[in-house]
């Protein structure tokens, strides 16, 4: 082969060198995930044990608004009754509006003694709410009429609403409106008597709020159906 014109030597080719490339971050996002869910689940974890301990917790309600609802709602079944003519029976033993601590722990490993008694203590501060008053002048016969129109009222209107007969005939309905937060009960009894009374879960009692030295919680009076005041 004979050399380039010129005496000069050939060229040298040669060849670059590859640019760096940039670390793939893939690793990093899988370090970071798993540590997040490390996390998450000694959080879920750390949760659960203190459910375990505390147990369930009772949610926060001022028992004079809880008082007013109640009374709202036994009105409004006493509205789907349809005894517009019947009468309020003021000497009914039990009648008015009361909240008072009736509350026990049923869960929490802290509270296994108080749930094992045979006479669990009452939860300090945590009351149920009732408000009750009766009619008169009502016989058997229209007494059971009227639970049987008020429940077909009530669920038009989104209750869940049952009846039932226990022994001595005494008819019952029970009755929970849209969204829950309260419970009426109407009981008939001889006597031409229908009981009223409605109910709420137990909370605990806002700041401020207290009871007096028999658990109970002052309240306003109670909000009787317009019908029956006066």
């Amino acid at each position: 082969m004979s050399a380039p014109a010129g005496g000069g030597r050939m060229p040298v080719m040669t060849r670059a060198a590859p640019a760096p490339t940039a670390p793939r971050p893939y690793g990093k996002v899988r370090a970071f995930c798993a540590l997040a869910l490390a996390v998450t689940a000694l959080a879920a974890v750390g949760l659960w044990l203190k459910w375990a301990w505390e147990g369930d917790s009772f949610p926060v309600a001022d028992p004079a608004v809880t008082a007013d609802r109640l009374d709202g709602r036994a009105g409004e079944v006493y509205d789907a009754l349809g005894l517009p003519d019947a009468h309020l029976d003021r000497e009914w033993p039990g009648s008015g509006v009361e909240a008072e601590e009736d509350c026990y722990w049923t869960s929490g490993l802290s509270h296994l003694g108080d749930q094992l008694s045979d006479s669990p203590p009452h939860v300090k501060g945590v009351v149920t709410v009732r408000t009750e008053w009766a009619l008169k002048g009502i016989t058997a016969e229209a007494g059971q009429s009227a639970l049987r129109r008020a429940r077909t009222r009530l669920e038009r209107q989104g209750w869940d609403a049952t009846t039932s007969t226990a022994a001595g005939k005494v008819v019952s309905l029970e009755a929970t409106p849209p969204g829950g937060g309260a419970t009426v009960h109407v009981r008939t009894y001889p006597r031409g008597r229908l009981e009223v009374f409605a109910t709420a879960g137990c909370t605990r009692l806002p700041e401020g709020v207290t009871t007096d030295t028999l658990g109970r919680v002052d309240l306003p009076p109670q909000r009787l159906p317009g019908r029956l005041r006066g």
